[in-house]
């Protein structure tokens, strides 16, 4: 068995490559050629531990992941965790990989995938809202996959968007990037949104002018009482992009619109369809809607093990 790391993982595959994988995962749910048992999800105030378990006929993967919101504030990582790479044939265990990162860079490439197939070709501006961990990850993907130009970043942190900045222009030395005063400045001047944050209420406003004609990308609310998106942005939308159908069931942000009326069930797909060929009716704004799943983790564990054996990377450990 071997562990791979942040860097390990890093430099296992090229961000072209992680799409590929991704976009195939995605198509693999739609064929439903997989094992995905529910989620074990456990509260403890705002805190959550997951437990994802998924089979696939090439590898199986558990990842034990935690969610501590407060962390932030504490300057420790608000995702941790770790997954389990095992054999398909034997069960073997064959690879423990870090968790936050698997998960980071699957998370971006999945929104990147998104971006990659909904939005306008010819875009060349991205606004991300949320300077946090997963912030870096979906700007980096999502500027090197799409060649986004110019990068325009937003957090209620100032401090922390600057920080995020400077990270960025050391990946990104070919994109222009500013941090944004405001998320009315950053909507004014992003043709494609990334909402990545950790906030219970929305962090778009209530403005009709500023949201139309925009991609929207929105990752971060994961429970039912968690949203970023506003009402008014669901009145612009024929259709809403969905990773899995779990999402109709955790995520404050389909849960509370399709409950209001803003949005009906028949507007709701999800992008394996989409990718499968079935063409829904888009307006000028369109929103993919992300939460993440465990088949995500299997195949994104898997497509790191072979590159990293390929290319020697990795600690062995002794069993």
């Amino acid at each position: 068995m071997i562990y791979l790391g942040q860097d390990d993982i890093h430099q296992a595959g090229g961000i072209t490559e992680w799409l590929d994988a991704i976009e195939a995962a995605l198509r693999l749910y739609e064929a439903g050629d997989f094992q995905m048992p529910e989620r074990l999800h456990v509260e403890k105030e705002d805190n959550v531990l997951l437990l994802m378990p998924c089979f696939t006929k090439e590898a199986f993967a558990t990842k034990l992941v935690t969610l501590f919101p407060g962390n932030a504030e504490r300057g420790v990582p608000v995702l941790t965790g770790l997954v389990v790479l095992n054999d398909i044939e034997t069960g073997v265990p064959v690879a423990l990989l870090d968790g936050a990162t698997l998960t980071a860079m699957r998370t971006a490439a999945v929104a990147s995938v998104g971006i990659r197939h909904l939005a306008p070709e010819g875009v060349r501006s991205l606004g991300l809202i949320g300077a946090g961990a997963q912030g870096y990850y979906q700007a980096w993907l999502a500027c090197v996959s799409k060649g986004f130009t110019r990068l325009h970043v937003f957090d209620r942190s100032a401090e922390q968007a600057r920080t995020l900045v400077e990270r960025l222009s050391r990946v990104l030395p070919q994109t222009q990037i500013h941090q944004a005063r405001s998320v009315e400045d950053l909507l004014t001047d992003s043709e494609v949104v990334i909402t990545a944050t950790t906030a219970s209420e929305p962090v778009l406003p209530e403005s009709r002018e500023l949201l139309q004609g925009r991609h929207f990308v929105a990752i971060g609310s994961y429970q039912p009482h968690v949203r970023e998106l506003p009402e008014t942005l669901f009145g612009l939308l024929d259709t809403v992009l969905i990773d899995t159908e779990h999402a109709l069931a955790e995520s404050g942000d389909l849960i509370v619109p399709l409950r209001n009326g803003w949005i009906e069930a028949d507007q709701v797909m999800t992008i394996s369809r989409f990718l499968g060929g079935e063409r829904p009716p888009q307006a000028a704004t369109t929103l993919f809607k992300s939460v993440g799943m465990a088949l995500f983790d299997v195949c994104a564990a898997k497509f790191v093990y072979d590159k990293a054996v390929a290319k020697g990377l990795g600690q062995k450990i002794k069993t």
